[in-house]
C-alpha cells in the first residue's frame, strides 16, 4: 500500500469507530430511556438496577451491531471522502491522473473488510448468545417461567409440556406420546416434572430428560431404548433433537441462527415457517453484497459534487440507506408471504439496486 491508501484506510478505520461508537450509543440510550420500566421493576435498589440493565445490553450489543452494520459502513465511507473533499485532497490528485476509483479504492478494501466483520459477528458471536437475545429485559437471569412448544422426535416421539424452568432446565407437567407404529399401540406418559440432562461423555443417562412422578408408572411388556424405566414412574427419555431449548425457543429463533443452523433446519420434515427461514437463508447468501453495494452507491452520491457540504453528503446518503432498507424490507416480506421465492426474495434487491450503483459508480468524475 502507499502512503496516501495506508492515509485513507486508516481514516476510513477512524471514521468505522467513531461512527460505530455514536450509533450504538444513540441505541442504547433511546433503547433504555423507552423500557426505563422494565428495567425498574420490583422496586429494585439502584445498584440492582444498573447490573440489571449492564447485564442486559452487554448481551444484546452484538445484536444491535449486527442491525446497524451497513449503515455504519456506509456513514464511515461518507465521512472518510466526505473529509477528503473537504480538505482539498482529491483535486490534487485527480489534477495528477489519478481516477477517482483508484483513489477511494482503500476505502472500498477497508469496507469489505467490515463488512466482513459484520458476517463474522452474525455467524459466529450471535448464534452462541442467541437464546439470551430472546430473554425479557425485566428477565435477565432467566427466572421467569416460559411457555413450551411441542416437537417431534426423528423416531416419532412427541414431546410437550406447559411450564419450563430456564435456571433449572426444567418442564412442569410434561407429555410424551410414543406413535402405534413405534410401540404397537399409543403410549402416553405425563410426567409431574421433567429434567433435561445435557449430554456427557461417558453418562448413560444422559443427552435426555429425566421425567419424575410419571403416569403410567410402568409401560407393561413394552421396552425400547428410547425410553428407559429406572423405577416404578420414573423414567429416561433419550432424544437426538428435542433438547430443552429446542421446546422452549420462541417462533423466531432461527433469526439469531447461523446459516448452518438455518439450513439443518430446513432440511427436516417437520419444520414450521419454512418460506421465512428459506428467505433468510438467502439473505444471508447476499447480505455481504448489498452491503458493497450500498458502499457503492454512497460513494457516488458524494462523488458526484464534490463542493457539497460534509454534513449534506452524509445525510443524503442516509435518505439513500433507507430507501435501500425499505425495499430490502418490501422484498423479504413478499417473500415471507410466499407471493415470490425465496431466492428471488433475497436477490431482488440486488438486481434492483446492481446496476443502478454500478452505472453511477462507473460515471463518476475521473
Amino acid at each position: 500500500m502507499r502512503l496516501l491508501d495506508r492515509l485513507l484506510f486508516f481514516s476510513y478505520i477512524k471514521s468505522y469507530v467513531f461512527c460505530l461508537v455514536s450509533l450504538l450509543t444513540l441505541y442504547v440510550v433511546v433503547d433504555l430511556f423507552t423500557n426505563l420500566d422494565d428495567f425498574t421493576k420490583g422496586n429494585q435498589s439502584l445498584g440492582e438496577v444498573l447490573r440489571h440493565i449492564g447485564k442486559y445490553y452487554s448481551y444484546t450489543l452484538p445484536q444491535i451491531f449486527n442491525r446497524l452494520s451497513e449503515a455504519i459502513v456506509l456513514l464511515a465511507a461518507t465521512f472518510t471522502v466526505a473529509l477528503l473533499q473537504r480538505n482539498n485532497e482529491l483535486l490534487p490528485l485527480l489534477s495528477a491522473g489519478v481516477s477517482t476509483r483508484r483513489v477511494v479504492l482503500p476505502v472500498m478494501i477497508a469496507s469489505c473488510a467490515m463488512l466482513g466483520l459484520s458476517v463474522a459477528n452474525q455467524e459466529l458471536v450471535i448464534p452462541q448468545i442467541g437464546e439470551r437475545l430472546t430473554w425479557a429485559r425485566d428477565d435477565v437471569d432467566g427466572k421467569q417461567i416460559i411457555p413450551v412448544r411441542g416437537a417431534y422426535e426423528p423416531n416419532g416421539i412427541h414431546i410437550d409440556g406447559r411450564f419450563a424452568s430456564r435456571i433449572e432446565q426444567s418442564i412442569t407437567t410434561f407429555f410424551v406420546t410414543v406413535p402405534e407404529r413405534l410401540a404397537g399401540r399409543l403410549i402416553h406418559l405425563t410426567a409431574k416434572k421433567a429434567y433435561y440432562i445435557p449430554p456427557k461423555e461417558g453418562e448413560p443417562r444422559s443427552g435426555g430428560w429425566l421425567l419424575t412422578e410419571t403416569t403410567p408408572e410402568n409401560l407393561g411388556n413394552w421396552n425400547h431404548p428410547a425410553i428407559e424405566m429406572i423405577d416404578p414412574g420414573k423414567f429416561f427419555l433419550r432424544v437426538r433433537r428435542v433438547d430443552f431449548q429446542s421446546l422452549t425457543r420462541s417462533k423466531n429463533w432461527y433469526v439469531n441462527a447461523s446459516i448452518a443452523q438455518i439450513r439443518e433446519e430446513l432440511d427436516r420434515p417437520e419444520s414450521t415457517r419454512l418460506a421465512a427461514m428459506a428467505v433468510l437463508f438467502h439473505m444471508r447468501l447476499t447480505r455481504p453484497l448489498l452491503g458493497l453495494i450500498l458502499v457503492a452507491l454512497g460513494l457516488s452520491v458524494i462523488l458526484r459534487d464534490q463542493n457539497r457540504n460534509v454534513f449534506i453528503s452524509a445525510g443524503l446518503c442516509l435518505v439513500l440507506c433507507g430507501i435501500f432498507f425499505a425495499a430490502q424490507f418490501a422484498a423479504k416480506s413478499l417473500g415471507d408471504n410466499e407471493y415470490i421465492s425465496p431466492a428471488l426474495a433475497a436477490w431482488l434487491p440486488v438486481l434492483t439496486f446492481g446496476p443502478l450503483a454500478f452505472a453511477m459508480y462507473d460515471s463518476m468524475h475521473t
